[in-house]
C-alpha cells in the first residue's frame, strides 16, 4: 500500500452507510421513471418507465419523487469509551495514519451495508452500540502485535472486511463495556504469489472479489468465485461467513476453493504448513475457521486455487410454465451432471421485477420483443403471471460449452420450456448486481425489504416457498401494514439433496413508529417458518447475532460444547467479543 494513498471506509468512491458506489444510485424522475447514475453496469443512464408503475400496483401504493421520510443531515454517534493505557501504547507503537478516531469512520464500523435494519437505523434513527475506533492493519505482523495489545489492556476487537453482511455479525454487542476496535483489513489487498504450474495463489485476506479477479485475469487466471457482492467482499468475510458464489457449480463454494487459512488468535496463529494438497492428517483446524464469523481472530492469509480462464463463455435461458416445472427441469439438471457455472430459476414474480428495470426498447428491437411476447402468451399460451424462467452462465472448453447447451435444449424439451436465448441470459445474471442498489430507493418511501436465503431439500422446496408467502401476509395483516407485501422466490444453486433459495420480501411502513424494529420482527418470524417447514437458516450469509437464536434448533448440545470450548482455547479472554453465533451464549 502507497504511504501517499492509505486507504480508509470513508472515502470519494463508495457510500458509505448505504450500499455500493457513491456514483451509482436509482433515481426517480419528475414523470416518476426511473434512470440509474454512473457508467458502472449495463443499466446506467436509460431510463426505466416500468419500475414504479410495477412497485405500485403489486404494493398497491403510491411512490412519490420527493422522499416521504428524510435522511438525518448529521448521524448520532456517541462519544467513544476510550482505554487510555490501550491508546497511549497504539501510539508508542504504530504509525498515526494506522488508526481513526473519526466519528463517520466509526459509524461506518458499526453496522453491515446490507443490513436492512441497522442501515435504517442510521440514516433515519439512530444506533444502540458503537465501535470506538478504528485500526487498519497493513501486515501480519501488525495484526500480530495488535492482538498482542488488546489482550495486554483487555480491549474488545472485531474483525471488518468488506462490511456487507446481513446478519448483524457488525453489530457491537450491546453489553460490552470495554473499548470496541474495529480492525478494517482492507489495506491488505495484494497478492502474495501466484503459483501457476500447481494453479494456486496466496492472497491477503483483504483483497476483494473484483481486485483479485483483475490481477488473476491479467495472468489467465481465475478463482472463479463470484458473490452478488464481490465488488465490494473480500477473501477473509468470505471465509469468515462461509460464502457461495453465483458459478459455484462450476468453481465451488468457498470451503471447496480455499486450500489454507492463515488466522492470528489470541493465542497463537492457525494455518496448515505446507504441502496444501488434500491430505489426511485427522481433525483440519482450518475447516473449522469457515463460518467462524470473528469470534476466533484476524484471518489475515488465504492460498486459494485457482483455474485457466474458459475457453468460451456464453448465456441462455429457458422460459416454463409454471414454478413447479422449473423446479422439476432443474432437478433433471442436476442430476444430469452437466449443470452450468450458474443455474438459476426464478418465479414470476422474480421475472416482473427484473423485466420493470430493463429500458423500453423502440423501432425494430421493441418491434421484435412485442413480436416474442404475441407467441409467448398467444400462441404457446404462456400465462403472464405465472411463466418461469431459468438463466444459465456457461463457462469452460468450446466442447463443455457445446455440450452444455445441447443438454438443456434436451431436458427444455422433457419439461415444456421455452428456449429464449442468450440475451435474456445475460441481462438475468448481470441484473443481480444492480438490484443490491433498489433498498436505498425504497427506503426514501418508507419500504423496507430484504433477501432472506435458505437451503431446501427437494422435497421441501414448494412447502418453504408456500407456507412463507402465507405467513407474510398474515405478519402483514398483524401489524397492519399499508398496501399488500411482496414476495418472491428463486432457486440460485442446485445440490444433489436439495437447493438454495433466496426468498424476496418487502412491505410499505407508513405511519408505523420504529419500522425497522417492526421490520426485524417480521423476518425473525420468517426465518422459524423456513426452519419449520425444512429450511436452514442460512445458506451462506451466516449466522451473526439475527440468527443466532436459532443454532439450538439446527446443530446438537455436544457440537455446541465443541465450538464454546474452541473458543475458550482460542480466545480465554474473549478479546474477539463479537458475539456472534453462540459461542459465548
Amino acid at each position: 500500500m502507497s504511504d501517499n494513498k492509505k486507504f480508509f471506509g470513508v472515502n470519494d468512491e463508495n457510500w458509505g452507510h448505504k450500499w455500493g458506489y457513491k456514483d451509482s444510485a436509482f433515481i426517480i424522475e419528475d414523470n416518476k421513471a426511473v434512470t440509474f447514475s454512473g457508467n458502472r453496469y449495463p443499466v446506467c443512464g436509460k431510463k426505466l418507465t416500468s419500475f414504479i408503475p410495477f412497485v405500485e400496483s403489486i404494493l398497491e401504493i403510491e411512490i412519490e419523487k420527493e422522499p416521504k421520510v428524510k435522511e438525518l443531515k448529521v448521524k448520532y454517534i456517541e462519544k467513544p469509551n476510550i482505554n487510555e493505557m490501550f491508546v497511549k501504547e497504539m501510539k508508542e507503537t504504530f504509525d498515526e495514519d494506522r488508526y481513526s478516531i473519526e466519528n463517520n469512520e466509526r459509524l461506518l464500523h458499526s453496522h453491515g451495508q446490507h443490513s436492512t435494519d441497522e442501515v435504517y437505523k442510521v440514516l433515519y434513527n439512530k444506533l444502540e452500540k458503537f465501535t470506538d475506533l478504528v485500526f487498519y492493519i497493513e501486515n501480519e505482523e501488525e495484526t500480530i502485535r495488535l492482538v498482542e495489545l488488546a489482550k495486554k489492556h483487555d480491549v474488545c476487537l472485531i474483525p471488518y472486511g468488506g462490511g456487507t453482511n446481513v446478519t448483524n455479525a457488525l453489530r457491537p454487542p450491546k453489553k460490552e463495556k470495554r473499548m470496541i476496535v474495529s480492525v478494517d483489513t482492507r489495506r491488505m489487498n495484494s497478492i502474495e504469489s501466484i503459483d501457476e504450474k500447481n494453479l494456486m495463489v496466496s492472497v491477503y485476506s483483504g483483497i476483494t472479489g473484483k481486485e483479485l479477479e483483475k490481477q488473476l485475469n491479467d495472468k489467465g487466471l481465475t478463482a472463479g468465485h463470484e458473490p452478488d457482492s464481490y465488488e465490494f467482499s473480500t477473501v477473509g468475510g468470505w471465509i469468515s461467513t462461509n460464502a457461495a458464489g453465483m458459478k459455484k457449480h462450476r468453481y465451488g463454494n468457498i470451503e471447496d476453493i480455499v486450500q489454507n487459512i492463515t488466522m492470528i488468535t489470541p493465542t497463537g496463529t492457525i494455518n496448515q504448513i505446507e504441502p496444501l494438497t488434500r491430505a489426511s492428517i485427522g481433525i483440519k483446524a482450518q475447516n473449522l475457521l469457515f463460518g467462524s464469523e470473528g469470534n476466533l481472530g484476524i484471518i489475515t492469509k488465504a492460498t486459494l486455487k485457482v483455474h485457466r480462464l474458459p475457453e468460451k463463455s456464453t448465456y441462455e435461458s429457458i422460459l416454463f410454465y409454471s414454478w413447479e416445472s422449473g423446479v422439476s427441469f432443474m432437478y433433471d439438471l442436476y442430476h444430469s451432471n452437466m449443470v452450468p457455472a450458474s443455474s438459476r430459476l426464478a418465479d414470476n414474480l422474480q421475472i416482473r421485477l427484473g423485466s420493470s428495470l430493463k429500458e423500453k426498447k423502440e423501432g425494430v428491437g421493441g418491434f421484435l420483443d412485442k413480436l416474442t411476447k404475441y407467441y409467448l402468451f398467444n400462441i404457446k399460451k404462456f400465462d403472464p403471471e405465472k411463466f418461469t424462467a431459468a438463466t444459465f452462465k456457461i463457462e469452460g472448453s468450446s466442447q463443455e460449452v457445446k455440450q452444455q447447451l445441447k443438454n438443456l435444449k434436451s431436458l427444455s424439451k422433457k419439461h415444456n420450456g421455452f428456449v429464449a436465448g442468450e440475451s435474456t441470459g445475460k441481462s438475468g445474471y448481470l441484473a443481480t448486481m444492480v438490484i443490491a442498489y433498489i433498498r436505498e430507493l425504497i427506503f426514501t418511501q418508507n419500504i423496507l425489504g430484504e433477501t432472506m436465503e435458505t437451503s431446501v431439500p427437494w422435497s421441501k422446496i414448494n412447502q418453504v416457498k408456500e407456507e412463507a408467502h402465507k405467513l407474510l401476509n398474515e405478519l402483514h395483516k398483524k401489524h397492519n401494514l399499508p398496501g399488500k407485501p411482496f414476495f418472491t422466490s428463486r432457486i440460485s444453486k442446485i445440490y444433489h439433496t436439495g437447493v438454495c433459495m433466496y426468498n424476496t420480501i418487502a412491505m410499505c411502513y407508513d405511519g408505523i413508529e420504529r419500522p425497522e424494529d417492526v421490520f426485524t420482527e417480521i423476518e425473525y418470524a420468517m426465518r422459524a417458518n423456513f426452519i419449520k417447514n425444512g429450511g436452514s437458516i442460512s445458506h451462506h450469509h451466516g449466522v451473526g447475532k439475527l440468527r443466532k437464536d436459532f443454532m439450538k434448533d439446527t446443530i446438537s448440545n455436544g457440537s455446541i460444547s465443541l465450538i464454546k470450548g474452541i473458543k475458550k482455547d482460542q480466545d480465554p479472554k474473549n478479546i474477539f467479543g463479537v458475539d456472534n453465533n453462540i459461542v459465548n451464549d
